[in-house]
């Protein structure tokens, strides 16, 4: 097992970043095969519970109440539907059960419905996560009792360039929240998104901020930005796929332990480069149709992809 650290500075991160491109996708696929099976992939569905009319102003979330993007606000769906739906989830493949909500943070009139989604779904033998914007310390403490396994929360992007994208909660309130849930004793969940006008620096950082945590994330979803019509990020330019995988080889030589996810943004790659990402270390995906608001690859294609690179999914 490659040594856990969590005291990495800036100019080692951007070091590995600097290498050829060979060099780097070599050193991190020897860091994956050292810690994990390098054929095999953790495979999670993620399920919008609520949708739309989110008071925050994250430039890249068609939720956002701000955003211009015809998305109709709808309710918290019932119990009954979402565990039918990890029902389904779990017949195609899928080990964890994700729930999403857009929210700042829930309300407490929605909170008991909340905790039986959690209950509804670990019975039916799957780890269950939630994504639920900011959480205070009894909420973390329900969550837990009801048997959440994994709480969401992501960082999205470096402290440097946070405000470019966020301005209705701060980085200290995103670490904040990542503080309560394990003290609570819940694993994290917790990347970024890139492709979002950022810098390489900014990249960099986030991944410091996401390594030098401390216990890193037991998972470590990246993301590609999804340009979505009517928010403030649209017409960003397209970040270089191999930046992309870059990023992925980096995130697992420095975080060796955590599963690294490929999240948003996988319809808009090549079988190649999702191919290069997987031998670069990522070993988890979301598996289904849609994530969250938008598309995702079809789970019968991601089935295709994984025959033909001879990966297995992890149950």
């Amino acid at each position: 097992m490659t040594e856990l650290r969590h005291d990495w500075d800036l100019a080692e991160i951007q070091g590995f970043f600097d290498l050829p491109f060979n060099d780097l996708l070599f050193l991190a696929h020897s860091v994956h095969r050292q810690n994990f099976d390098p054929n095999a992939v953790q495979v999670s569905t993620l399920l919008s519970i609520k949708t739309g009319g989110c008071s925050e102003d994250c430039g890249y979330c068609s939720q956002s109440a701000r955003s211009k993007t015809g998305l109709e606000r709808e309710r918290l769906l019932a119990v009954e539907e979402v565990i039918e739906q990890a029902r389904l989830a779990k017949g195609k493949g899928a080990g964890r059960f994700c729930m999403g909500a857009a929210w700042r943070s829930p309300k407490e009139k929605d909170f008991g419905q909340v905790l039986e989604m959690v209950r509804g779904v670990s019975e039916l033998g799957m780890e269950t996560c939630m994504t639920l914007g900011m959480l205070t310390d009894e909420q973390v403490r329900q969550l837990k009792a009801e048997g959440l396994d994994y709480y969401n929360h992501n960082l999205d992007t470096s402290p440097e360039y946070y405000e470019d994208v966020v301005t209705t909660r701060t980085y200290q309130d995103r670490l904040d929240t990542l503080e309560r849930v394990r003290a609570a004793g819940m694993n994290v969940c917790c990347g970024g998104i890139v492709g979002m006008g950022e810098s390489r620096a900014d990249r960099v950082s986030l991944l410091q901020q996401l390594a030098n945590l401390p216990k890193h994330p037991e998972s470590v979803p990246i993301n590609m930005l999804v340009r979505i019509e009517g928010t403030p990020l649209a017409d960003v330019d397209d970040l270089d796929p191999l930046e992309f995988v870059r990023t992925i080889a980096v995130a697992r030589i420095i975080m060796p332990g955590s599963m690294v996810r490929l999240s948003a943004g996988r319809a808009g790659m090549h079988d190649e480069q999702q191919a290069l990402c997987f031998f670069a270390g990522a070993n988890s995906i979301f598996y289904g149709d849609r994530l969250l608001t938008t598309d995702n690859p079809e789970a019968d294609h991601d089935r295709k992809l994984f025959d033909r690179l001879g990966l297995y999914t992890l149950q």
